[in-house]
């Protein structure tokens, strides 16, 4: 799914960001379309990583706040930015898509020491259906209503709408993170074969096209996010009941902070 030479970049310059930063990676993934299954052949590619710092870093005192991510600008179609695992395990606390879809990515650059397993075995305790459902049914919103209700329409927005209206569905039928790939959501919809048959032939198209442009709205996939927008303000998800998450996450940090430098 990312050519060879390409994947090569990514690690030289990962590999560059920890002696530049005097950081250990452990965890290096694909974010964004390509891991959702979605690219055009001219998507950039959205490379993030969780990394970690030696341990006088976390105890030192400190007049400044310390910086908690590292970027980089887009060169080469190449979007490389990361985050500090302690900054990373607190938004795992509060269900954090972007974190809760990086340890889900299907196209993994480089795993390094427990980190990532650890964080995929507690997400079916961390992780807020609350949260998801909230924060999917605002994404799906947003991208609808601000570039979707014209004769004339971005095509490739519909992704950006249809993901996380079946992201919902997940949370609905499974309870549990829904995953990041977009086909796999796309059973959800079966029972409605002409929405499928439309989402299949756009999905084609967004893969091979460098660009969507603009084109007449597509009424069955219109119709149907019109319907589950409506539905889903009416529902207020259940608040869930979650215990005292400090502890695991706290045996995570150390573990991996002891393990990256040991």
């Amino acid at each position: 799914m990312i050519p060879t030479d390409i994947r090569e970049e990514i690690l030289n310059r990962m590999r560059r960001a920890e002696a530049e930063h005097g950081v250990r990676i452990l965890l290096a993934v694909e974010s964004g379309s390509r891991a959702w299954g979605f690219a055009s052949p001219n998507s950039d590619y959205d490379a993030r990583f969780i990394y970690v710092h030696p341990q006088d870093w976390y105890l030192s005192v400190g007049l400044e706040e310390q910086r908690d991510v590292i970027e980089y600008p887009i060169v080469d179609d190449i979007d490389l930015n990361g985050w500090d695992l302690r900054k990373a395990l607190r938004l795992f606390a509060r269900s954090n898509p972007a974190f809760v879809e990086w340890i889900q990515s299907p196209i993994i650059y480089a795993e390094h020491g427990p980190f990532a397993a650890a964080a995929r075995a507690l997400l079916p305790d961390v992780y807020s259906g609350e949260t998801g459902i909230y924060h999917y049914r605002s994404m799906a919103k947003t991208n609808y209503r601000g570039y979707l209700q014209s004769e004339l329409v971005p095509l490739k927005k519909y992704f950006y709408v249809l993901r996380p209206l079946l992201a919902v569905r997940w949370l609905e039928q499974y309870g549990t993170a829904a995953p990041i790939e977009f086909e796999k959501l796309l059973h959800l919809v079966a029972d409605q074969p002409q929405l499928l048959a439309d989402i299949d032939a756009l999905l084609v198209q967004k893969r091979a096209a460098p660009e969507l442009g603009l084109a007449p709205a597509i009424p069955s996939i219109n119709a149907f996010v019109e319907s589950e927008l409506a539905r889903l303000e009416s529902i207020k998800p259940a608040p869930q009941q979650r215990g005292d998450l400090v502890p695991a996450l706290s045996d995570v940090f150390l573990d991996c902070l002891h393990h990256a430098w040991s």
